[in-house]
């Protein structure tokens, strides 16, 4: 069996008095889709949260490939090799799609401020290898024809696609996709469900997938993870977590 690439370990996050994660353990492989589903309020998005240290655990503990990343800073978490696109978007509207790609790849310039500044050779050569690979990845979406546009002119679907390719521009091993499909059309979300699947199984990366729209869960997930009240209520493959009494209950109010 693969070592997980990621492990939750009964993790629980609190905010006062209230508890928006309650001893919640998942794992993920390289190049599985892990879906977390829930009704508004079960916890999803403090598990992102979590992950990615914006908010610290009350409980519990945070592997990333078998080392710690609980209590780390959000940057040191990122540093790490974890991407996250957030629901409400967090392009550059004012920058063209190249350049917000190439955002997502600054940490691979080199970042003597002097280097660049007078042209040298090696800052020159990182440069061009940088925009060489971003361009790359926009020719692996099908956007490459949109690189000069101002994001911000772009349509619901094309920033999703420019968030996600700027945030494996650096091949990570984990993705956190937030409700990438919120606002899209079905041929958009068809085409997403596809790019996802890419992502996991041809370059190996782990996503860990927040969506409502079922019908792209059921598309692209491996396994589903259901979370209701903070509480971890089932994880399985999807035609199990389909026919689940708890999860209909949770979802219905009625199995």
């Amino acid at each position: 069996m693969t070592d997980p690439l990621i492990a939750l370990s009964d993790v629980t996050v609190r905010f006062g008095g209230v508890t928006a994660l309650s001893g919640v353990s998942l794992s993920l492989a390289p190049g599985e889709v892990v879906a977390v589903i829930g009704p508004n309020g079960a916890g999803k998005t403090s598990l992102f949260n979590a992950i990615t240290g914006f908010v610290p655990l009350a409980d519990g503990a945070i592997r990333l490939r078998g080392a710690r990343i609980d209590g780390l800073m959000p940057h040191d978490i990122s540093t790490r090799g974890v991407r996250r696109t957030f629901q409400n978007g967090g392009l550059f509207p004012e920058q063209t799609v190249l350049e917000n790609v190439l955002s997502g790849l600054h940490a691979e310039v080199p970042g003597n401020p002097l280097a660049i500044l007078f042209g040298l050779p090696g800052a020159r050569r990182a440069e061009r290898a940088a925009v060489a690979r971003a361009r790359a990845l926009l020719d692996l979406m099908g956007i490459r024809h949109l690189e000069r546009r101002p994001a911000g002119s772009l349509s619901g679907g094309q920033q999703r696609m420019v968030e996600i390719v700027r945030a494996i521009a650096t091949d990570p091993p984990l993705l956190l996709l937030d409700e990438p499909a919120v606002g899209l059309a079905p041929p958009v979300r068809e085409q997403l469900a596809a790019i996802v699947k890419l992502l996991a199984k041809e370059r190996g990366i782990g996503v860990l997938l927040i969506e409502h729209a079922i019908e792209l869960v059921m598309a692209v997930a491996d396994r589903i993870v259901v979370l209701n009240y903070g509480e971890k209520i089932a994880d399985a493959a999807p035609e199990v977590v389909r026919a689940d009494k708890a999860v209909l209950e949770a979802y219905l109010g009625h199995a």
